[in-house]
């Protein structure tokens, strides 16, 4: 499959002891808006420090097959590069980032004002913001092209997300191996995100826990996650 052209803007940051493979199923509504939202209840799979829940099909494959291909052609994807030691180095991965006007996001000293939603990034959010209960403003898109693009260890911890960040991870795409570790305990636990699948994270997790997504030599096929979250605008 031939990618998109993307822009070259300058951005970004760039062994499991106990892991598992969560297989919650939902019934899916498709409704236009989320009515009367309800806090989703958080399943237990965290021992301490953070709330942590994953829907594995969350879409059915039909339309996750439909929603990869729409994603990948519609959305503004960018190479970004950071700066490390004074070297400028490419981030492994292709990004994008929209929004509703406010909710201007700076990470990894970068700022990033959000692209318009798109009628396909509105209708996903309305569909987890009515699973998980909550409401969101802004979402991050990673393009991972290959098993060569990854994410390295880090924590979604920027001020404007607030002191216990809600955020929903959607994936479409190649399966990909989603790693946390304790920052004290240096528990480990490693979770398989499918093709459709929603992991929900929350409460105290991003003060005390890091995630990566590591990389998968020889892999082809790409996948694409979305993480739906809040910014708080600055006062």
């Amino acid at each position: 499959m031939e990618y998109p052209k993307v822009r070259k803007t300058p951005a970004e940051t760039a062994g499991s002891q106990c892991s598992a493979y969560f297989t919650y199923s939902a019934k899916i509504k498709t409704t236009q808006a989320p009515v009367n939202l309800k806090r989703t209840r958080m399943a237990k799979l965290l021992n301490l420090d953070g709330e942590l829940d994953f829907i594995k099909d969350f879409i059915p494959d039909r339309e996750a097959d439909a929603f990869l291909v729409r994603l990948q052609e519609d959305l503004a994807w960018q190479e970004e590069n950071i700066i490390i030691a004074g070297r400028k180095i490419q981030v492994p991965r292709l990004v994008c980032w929209y929004g509703d006007p406010e909710a201007r996001y700076r990470y990894s000293g970068v700022d990033h004002p959000p692209s318009i939603w798109t009628e396909t990034l509105r209708a996903l959010k309305e569909r987890v913001e009515t699973k998980s209960g909550q409401r969101f403003n802004s979402v991050l898109g990673n393009l991972y092209r290959n098993g060569n693009d990854a994410m390295g260890w880090h924590a979604d911890n920027e001020p404007e997300l607030g002191p216990e960040p809600f955020i929903a991870s959607l994936s479409f795409g190649a399966e990909r191996r989603f790693e946390l570790r304790h920052d004290k305990t240096r528990h480990n636990l490693s979770l398989t995100l499918s093709h459709g699948s929603l992991l929900l994270m929350g409460g105290r997790l991003q003060r005390h826990w890091r995630h990566r997504i590591p990389r998968i030599p020889g892999m082809q096929d790409p996948r694409i996650n979305l993480t739906f979250r809040t910014i708080f605008p600055k006062s």
